[in-house]
C-alpha cells in the first residue's frame, strides 16, 4: 500500500526532485485524470441533505467539458491570462466550472460571500477585477444584496456573471424555482430588473446559458501555459486597510496536490469517494477537496452549498457516509467536535479512511473521542494560503503524534529558524528549539498582490532559497515531526475563519474615549477562539462595555470578527518599549474560559494556573479540591487545545 508512513518514505518521494513530467496547469492536471477515467464519476451535488440520495453527477468526461466550455466562455468576453476573474459563490458545481476554467483563461480570485458588500467591493478593486461571478437574485439569498448597491464603486468591472440557483433545482420544482426568482428581480427592481440595477459599462451574462455557446472538446485559442503564470489570488489576513492577496502559480497548485496525492497514497485515487463541505473560497476546499481529488480521479461530493454549514449536514453525516460510501474528508477541529454530538448508531461508516484536520490545534479530548467514537483515523496538518495548501500532515501509514502537525509533504522544506529583532535569519535551530516555521518549495506562493506587503515575508537563510516566514513558532522532533508552540502574527482563529486582530481594534480606535485598544482570542470548546477586545479609556473619558460594542457593530465588516465582548482595563500590559503584551490578555482570557468551562460542569477546584512554555506553548495547571473529581476534569480540559496538568 502506497502512503507515507515516516520521513524515510518523504524522502524517498522526493529523492529525484518533483517528476518532470508533471502537467503545466491546473487545466492541464484535470484533463490527464479525465482522459484516463472519462466515465468515470467526478463530481456530485445536492442542494439540501434530503436530496443527497440522488444527486446531480458529472462524470469526468462531463465535468472537463464544462470546465472547458466555461474557459471559452471567459475567453470570448475577453480575458486574458493577466485578467481576474472574481468569484463570491457558495459551494456548486458552477463555482468548479469558474475556478478550474477560470485558471484555463486568466487568474480566479476566491472572495468570502459571507463578508459584508462594502469589504468584497475593496477586495475586488484591490484584485482589479474585471469579472465577477456572483449569485442572481433569489429568495433566502444574501449576496445579491450585499453587492449590487457597490458595483458602481468597482471601476475595474466589466463583466457581470450570474450563477442561478434555481438551475440546481431538480425535475419538475426547476420551472417553480425559475419562476420564484423572476419574481425576487422584479419585486427588488421592478419592470427595469437586472439591467436597471447595473451600471451600463457592465454587461450582463447568465452563465449556464452562456457557457453552452462554446465548445466542450478543446480550448478555442490553445493556451500554452508556464507553471509560473499566475492562477489565482486568494485572501489572507484581515480586510482591514489594504487587503492581502496571496499570488499563486500554476505550478504551486500543480506541486502542493502532487505532494498532498503522494502523502495519501492509494488513499486517494480512482474508486475512492471524498466528501467537501468547507467553502470553496478557501484553500483547503478548493486544494484538498478539489484540485487533488480531481487530479486523482476521485470522486467529489459537494454537500449543500452550504457546506458544513448547511441544514441538517452534520446531523446526518453519518447516513450520508454509508449512503455514499466515502473514504475522505476535511475538516476543522469544531466540526469534529460537532459531530461528537451525533451518535453513529447502526449506520455503517467502515468505508472512512480518513478524516484530515487543520485551521487550527486540535483538543486532545475531541482527538481521542472522535477516534474512540468513530474509529476514523484524524491526520492533523498544518498549511498557510501563502504555501498553496498543506505543508506538513501526521502520516496516515504511520506513527500520528498527538498535538503534532506532523511531517512535512514531499517536494516542500520546512525548518525552525531563529531569527534577529529585524526578522533576519541567524541560525537553523537544533531538534526541540523553538524558533520561527519556514517553508520553501514549488508550493510556496509568489508574494502578496501590493508589494509593500512582501516585507519581512521572505528569510534569507543563505542557501539560495526563498524561505517563507509563516510568522508561527514552533519546534521540530528528531523523527521529523513539527509541533507548533505559539503564533507569531496573533491571528484569531474562530471555525478555521483567520480573524486579524486589526479588524477589531481599528473601529475600536475611533471612539473618542478609547486610547489603546487590543484584541485576542478566547479559547472555545466549539469555536476553537472567540474574538475579545480590551480597551484602556483615554484619562477623564468615559464610556461603557456596551456603547463600545454598539459603536463597532457597524464598523466591523466581519461578521465573525464581531468581538464577544469588549472589556475596560484600567492599564494595558505592555513591554519595555511600550508595545502591547498581547500574550498577558491571552493568559487571561485562556484562565477565564478554563474556569468557566470547570464552574460549569461542576468541578471544584482551588487554583488554576496558565503558564507560557517555550517548548509548549501555553501550559495549564489545575489543582483539585478532591482527586474524586479527576475523571471529569480531564474530560473538561481537553476540550481545549493545551496542554495540561492536574495535581
Amino acid at each position: 500500500m502506497s502512503g507515507t508512513a515516516t520521513m524515510h518514505d518523504v524522502e524517498a518521494a522526493e529523492m529525484h526532485g518533483l517528476p518532470d513530467d508533471l502537467p503545466q496547469s491546473t487545466y492541464e492536471m484535470i484533463c490527464r485524470a479525465a482522459t484516463l477515467h472519462p466515465e468515470a464519476p467526478a463530481l456530485s451535488f445536492f442542494l439540501s441533505v434530503d436530496e443527497h440520495h440522488a444527486p446531480d453527477t458529472w462524470t469526468y468526461r462531463q465535468l472537463l467539458a464544462r470546465i472547458t466550455q466555461t474557459a471559452n466562455f471567459f475567453d470570448a468576453i475577453g480575458v486574458s491570462k493577466e485578467s481576474v476573474i472574481a468569484f463570491v459563490l457558495p459551494n456548486l458545481p458552477e463555482t468548479h466550472f469558474v475556478i478550474w476554467g477560470g485558471q484555463a483563461t486568466g487568474i480566479v480570485t476566491a472572495l468570502n460571500p459571507l463578508l459584508e458588500g462594502a469589504a468584497i467591493a475593496e477586495l475586488l478593486k484591490a484584485a482589479n477585477a474585471t469579472v465577477l461571478v456572483t449569485l442572481a437574485p433569489f429568495p433566502g439569498t444574501d449576496t445579491w444584496a450585499k453587492l449590487q448597491p457597490h458595483l458602481s464603486s468597482i471601476d475595474s468591472l466589466r463583466h457581470l456573471v450570474l450563477v442561478n440557483l434555481a438551475d440546481r433545482v431538480q425535475g419538475a420544482r426547476r420551472y417553480a424555482a425559475q419562476m420564484v426568482q423572476k419574481g425576487e428581480i422584479e419585486r427588488l427592481h421592478g419592470s427595469d430588473g437586472l439591467r436597471g440595477a447595473v451600471p451600463p459599462g457592465i454587461v450582463i451574462h447568465d452563465l449556464n446559458n452562456a457557457i453552452c455557446e462554446y465548445p466542450s472538446d478543446h480550448l478555442s485559442k490553445g493556451r500554452s501555459f508556464s507553471r509560473d503564470d499566475t492562477s489565482s489570488y486568494f485572501c489572507t489576513g484581515g480586510t482591514t486597510g489594504l487587503p492581502k492577496l496571496a499570488m499563486r502559480t500554476h505550478g504551486n497548485e500543480v506541486a502542493n496536490a502532487w505532494s498532498t496525492a503522494q502523502v495519501l497514497g492509494d488513499g486517494i485515487g480512482p474508486g475512492k469517494v471524498v466528501f467537501c463541505g468547507l467553502p470553496l473560497f478557501h484553500v483547503n476546499g478548493v486544494l484538498v477537496t478539489g484540485l487533488l481529488p480531481f487530479s486523482r480521479g476521485a470522486h467529489v461530493i459537494l454537500g449543500t452549498p452550504q457546506g458544513y454549514r448547511g441544514e441538517g449536514v452534520v446531523a446526518r453525516f453519518w447516513e450520508m457516509v454509508e449512503y455514499h460510501r466515502i473514504n475522505f474528508f476535511s475538516a476543522v477541529p469544531t466540526l469534529y467536535a460537532s459531530l461528537l454530538q451525533v451518535p453513529v448508531g447502526r449506520h455503517d461508516v467502515s468505508c472512512l479512511e480518513y478524516g484530515l484536520c487543520g485551521a487550527a490545534p486540535m483538543p486532545v479530548e475531541v482527538f481521542r473521542k472522535f477516534e474512540q467514537h468513530t474509529g476514523i483515523k484524524i491526520l492533523e496538518g498544518y498549511g498557510l494560503t501563502e504555501a498553496t495548501c498543506v505543508s506538513s500532515v501526521n502520516p496516515p501509514l504511520g506513527e500520528r503524534r498527538l498535538g503534532s502537525i506532523g511531517l512535512r509533504v514531499p517536494g516542500q522544506k520546512m525548518k525552525v529558524v531563529e531569527l534577529d529583532e529585524d526578522g533576519a535569519w541567524l541560525r537553523d535551530c537544533g531538534y526541540g528549539e523553538v524558533g520561527v516555521l519556514s517553508a520553501a518549495g514549488p508550493n510556496v506562493f509568489a508574494g502578496y498582490r501590493i508589494a509593500d506587503q512582501n516585507r519581512g515575508v521572505w528569510i534569507d537563510c543563505g542557501d539560495g532559497l526563498s524561505w517563507l516566514n509563516t510568522g508561527d513558532l514552533a519546534r521540530q522532533d528528531e523523527e521529523g515531526y513539527f509541533w507548533l508552540t505559539g503564533r507569531k502574527k496573533e491571528l484569531i482563529i474562530r471555525g478555521g475563519h483567520n480573524i486579524d486582530p486589526l479588524t477589531i481594534e481599528e473601529p475600536l480606535h475611533r471612539h473618542p474615549a478609547v486610547e489603546i485598544a487590543a484584541a485576542v482570542g478566547r479559547p472555545d470548546a466549539h469555536a476553537g477562539e472567540l474574538p475579545v477586545a480590551y480597551v484602556q479609556l483615554r484619562p477623564g473619558a468615559s464610556a461603557t462595555e456596551s456603547e463600545l460594542l454598539a459603536f463597532i457593530k457597524d464598523l466591523i465588516t466581519e461578521r465573525a470578527a464581531m468581538p464577544r465582548q469588549v472589556r475596560i482595563v484600567e492599564t494595558m500590559p505592555l513591554t519595555a518599549v511600550g508595545k502591547i503584551f498581547k500574550p498577558a490578555l491571552k493568559r487571561r482570557e485562556t484562565k477565564d474560559a478554563l474556569e468557566a468551562a470547570l464552574r460549569g460542569d461542576h468541578v471544584p477546584f482551588r487554583e488554576l494556573v496558565v503558564q507560557d512554555d517555550k517548548a509548549k506553548g501555553l501550559v495549564v495547571e489545575l489543582h483539585l479540591d478532591s482527586n474524586a473529581v479527576e475523571p471529569v476534569a480531564r474530560q473538561v480540559l481537553g476540550r481545549f487545545p493545551f496542554q495540561f496538568f492536574i495535581a
